[in-house]
């Protein structure tokens, strides 16, 4: 007896988390407006009711998607090595695991930087970042306080900086070419913090 095909098993049916997984591919793909329940059905390989019986709709797939990149980078924020010792280093080492969350969680994490509010639950994840955005922030400010970074840089400005280059990971990183997360992080880390210590 031959192997299923991919198509085979597809049909055969899903549990939330493929559900999801192939949804945020979609969305990724065709764009979470340009996307249909039709489209997602194609995709899954099943009837559009059969994706109501883990969903109550596509807006639903966008939240968990959401709060599946916003929840890895909260974990960041909770986490005890961001609160204590020199803000540099707690500093360094939320862009560290911010690179990590990125390519553990790719698709979600592209999915996330491409939301432009167009609904309540991307408004939503939209404030969610922008809360982790004003976390690093802090540290960047308590780092330049305490004298860690140079005074002629603006720590607004860093933020910015070193979080646009983290987030452009998203649009280049293929995890086939072999580039760890930890590679990525140190590749990084030696451009920006080399020239932001003092």
């Amino acid at each position: 007896m031959a192997p299923p095909t991919p198509t085979r098993q597809r049909k055969r049916g899903h549990d939330p988390e493929s559900v999801l997984a192939i949804a945020v591919d979609v969305f990724n793909e065709r764009g979470y407006d340009g996307t249909s329940m039709e489209d997602l059905a194609r995709a899954l390989g099943v009837t559009k009711s059969a994706i109501y019986y883990h969903v109550p709709g596509k807006e639903q797939l966008l939240a968990r998607a959401l709060d599946r990149a916003l929840d890895g980078l909260f974990a960041v924020v909770s986490d005890e090595r961001a609160a204590s010792g020199p803000a540099i280093d707690r500093l360094e080492w939320a862009v560290r695991e911010s690179v990590r969350i990125l390519v553990e969680r790719l698709p979600y994490v592209t999915l996330l930087l491409r939301v432009r509010g167009n609904s309540g639950t991307e408004q939503a994840a939209l404030e969610r970042r922008r809360e982790f955005d004003k976390f690093i922030s802090h540290l960047v400010k308590e780092a330049a306080v305490e004298g860690s970074i140079r005074p002629d840089v603006d720590p607004a400005l860093v933020t910015r900086l070193l979080f646009g280059t983290v987030n452009s990971i998203t649009e280049w990183y293929q995890p086939a070419r072999g580039a760890s997360a930890d590679d990525l992080a140190d590749a990084l880390l030696k451009m920006t913090f080399s020239g932001l210590r003092v």
